[in-house]
């Protein structure tokens, strides 16, 4: 009987990754019931990495910890053994922001330091940080606050939570920072190679879909610089213009320039921890997916990472997705040899986006006739 793995990215605003998978695998089973299907839900680091530890087999541990303007949330990160697996996105991300009002000068990514925190409390020694989506850009002060550095300024006093509030940074105590990380290695998946600062830097280029304004920007922009000044006094290396190092609001350069973490892409090490390589040994055919195939797909996306993990493996790959604005040419090129577009079959977006489930079943039926019946004749 042929072997399938369905590999899938969630379709944002539709369906999560597993719920993407329940309905290709029902499209498929209409066409080849006796079909073995694997399904591995995966994510590039953005919202749905812990459900895609979750799915590998990884276990949920609850955690109360504050949002990104301090009000207290429930969450999760997943665990295996001494590995931890945490989501930015589900404690420190704009989808936590109350009533969603963007809070661009002092969102914090406080809370997810607190998720670091208990993992490290809790005896994992292996941390993995997702850090997309995002909705501070205090240059990952309030993370590594929450592990324990303290920023003081000229009085000796605690700053205060967001970006804005770096202007006011003199020093820092790094001592029960460097205490609580003994032993402890974190790596943090990072798709953008955006420096900290500057016109490509954290405040200019991601700063509006956090709410800030251009004069805000600008502030921002210098009280980063000035993070970045303090930072290189206390530790030595300038690290400002590392590629990654503005990612999340800077998240990226605290990670690098205070915990001594690596940037991975998301994708490969989400591969990585679900033991991809081994799940699509065998496999006649991968269906992976997102809700839009379109150019960022080749920069780090779930999909092309999948792809290209696949055609290392000699599988054959085939994508689904909301919709498609790639050439056949151009994902043929990235190792998918057909995309399905919910938008073949339904030219209204907003139906497509309603009923994605049936729809999404269709083109499972379709990838199961023009992929898996020949597969099983031949047999």
């Amino acid at each position: 009987m042929p072997r399938l793995v369905v590999a899938s990215d969630k379709f944002k605003g539709s369906l999560t990754a597993a719920q993407v998978a329940a309905a290709v695998e029902a499209g498929v089973r209409r066409v080849s019931p006796d079909v073995d299907i694997a399904v591995v839900p995966v994510a590039d680091g953005g919202d749905g990495t812990v459900a895609a530890a979750l799915a590998a087999g990884f276990t949920a541990e609850p955690v109360a910890a504050s949002g990104p303007t301090g009000n207290p949330v429930s969450t999760a990160y997943a665990r295996q053994g001494d590995v931890a697996v945490v989501e930015m996105a589900d404690v420190s991300g704009l989808v936590r922001l109350p009533g969603g009002a963007r809070a661009p000068m002092t969102a914090t990514s406080r809370g997810t330091g607190e998720v670091l925190a208990a993992a490290i409390a809790a005896g994992c020694r292996r941390l993995v940080l997702g850090i997309g989506g995002s909705a501070s850009t205090d240059g990952g002060a309030g993370l590594v606050r929450a592990l324990g550095a303290r920023l003081l300024d000229r009085d000796g006093r605690e700053i205060g939570d967001g970006g804005a509030a770096l202007a006011d940074l003199a020093s820092l105590d790094l001592e029960p920072l460097r205490t609580r990380l003994r032993g402890v290695t974190l790596t943090v998946a990072c798709d953008v190679d955006n420096p900290l600062t500057g016109p490509t830097g954290a405040a200019a280029v991601y700063g509006p879909q956090k709410g800030a304004t251009p004069e805000q920007e600008r502030v921002l922009d210098v009280a980063l610089g000035h993070w970045a000044d303090v930072v290189a006094t206390a530790t030595g290396p300038d690290l400002r213009e590392t590629p990654g190092a503005g990612a999340a609001g800077g998240v990226g350069f605290a990670a690098l320039a205070l915990l001594g973490a690596r940037l991975q892409s998301g994708i490969d090490l989400m591969l990585q921890l679900v033991g991809f390589d081994d799940r699509i040994a065998g496999a006649d055919l991968v269906v992976t997916g997102e809700g839009s195939l379109d150019e960022q797909t080749l920069h780090g996306k779930a999909v092309a990472g999948v792809a290209a993990a696949a055609r290392s493996a000699g599988v054959p790959v085939v994508a689904v997705c909301g919709r498609r604005t790639l050439s056949p040419e151009r994902l043929q090129a990235a190792g998918v040899s057909a995309a399905y577009a919910l938008t073949d079959i339904e030219p209204d977006v907003r139906r497509c986006i309603a009923d994605a489930g049936p729809l999404l079943t269709r083109l499972g039926e379709r990838v199961a006739r023009e992929h898996l019946l020949h597969v099983n004749s031949s047999r």
